[in-house]
C-alpha cells in the first residue's frame, strides 16, 4: 500500500534511499531538496526535519554508499572464504555494472561531487575510503597489500566510470574485460 504524500512513516529511511538515488543520477548540483523529498514521497519540510541541509543529505548518501560496499564485501567473505577478493572483482565488473545508475557504486557515481564538496564532506569521504582500502587489503596476500588495495579501488572507480559513460556496447565490454583482467593481476600481486 502506498503511503500518502507527506506521510512520515519510515521517513528517515525513505529520505536516505531517495538521497542516494537522487545524487547518483543527478549529482549534487543536479538535484534539489524538492526533488529529493519528492523521490521519497515527502515534502521539503519533512526533508529538513531529517536533514539539516542538502550537504548533510549528500554526506549521508556517501557514507551509506560506502557502508553498502562494506556489507557486500562481508557477504562475499562469507560465501567465498579466502578467495573473496577475486570474487569481488568478478562481481563488480559484471553484475554491479548491470544495475541502473541510481543503484550504482558510490565510487564512480559520487566521487566527482565529493571532490567538489566542502571540507567536512571530503573528510568523511576520505575516512570511508581509507576504511574500504584497509578492508580490501585484508583480503590480499603478499607484499604491499594496502598499495594494491588502492590500485583496485582506483580500477573500480575509473574502470566503471568509463564503462558507464561510453555508449558503444563493444567498447564497454572491452573496457570492463581489460580493467577486470588488470584487477585480477593486482590481486595476485603480479605485474600489470
Amino acid at each position: 500500500m502506498a503511503r500518502p504524500k507527506g506521510s512520515t512513516s519510515n521517513a528517515p529511511e525513505r529520505l536516505r534511499l531517495a538521497a542516494g538515488r537522487g545524487f547518483r543520477v543527478g549529482g549534487f548540483g543536479g538535484v534539489g531538496v524538492d526533488g529529493l523529498a519528492k523521490e521519497a514521497g515527502l515534502t521539503s519540510g519533512a526533508f529538513y526535519t531529517h536533514f539539516g541541509s542538502k550537504a548533510e543529505a549528500f554526506r549521508t548518501a556517501l557514507h551509506n554508499g560506502f557502508e553498502f560496499f562494506q556489507s557486500g564485501i562481508a557477504a562475499l567473505k562469507e560465501k567465498h572464504g579466502d578467495s573473496w577478493v577475486p570474487a569481488l572483482i568478478d562481481f563488480y565488473f559484471r553484475e554491479r555494472m548491470e544495475v541502473e545508475l541510481c543503484d550504482a557504486c558510490v565510487l564512480p557515481s559520487l566521487t566527482a561531487d565529493a571532490m567538489r564538496s566542502d571540507d567536512s564532506t571530503r573528510r568523511l569521504f576520505e575516512q570511508d575510503l581509507e576504511k574500504l582500502a584497509r578492508t580490501i587489503a585484508e583480503g590480499l596476500t603478499g607484499e604491499s597489500a594496502l598499495s594494491r588495495a588502492w590500485v583496485l579501488l582506483s580500477l573500480f572507480a575509473g574502470g566503471s566510470s568509463l564503462a558507464r559513460t561510453v555508449s558503444n556496447p563493444i567498447l564497454r565490454q572491452q573496457l570492463l574485460e581489460s580493467v577486470s583482467a588488470t584487477a585480477h593481476r593486482v590481486c595476485q600481486n603480479a605485474a600489470c
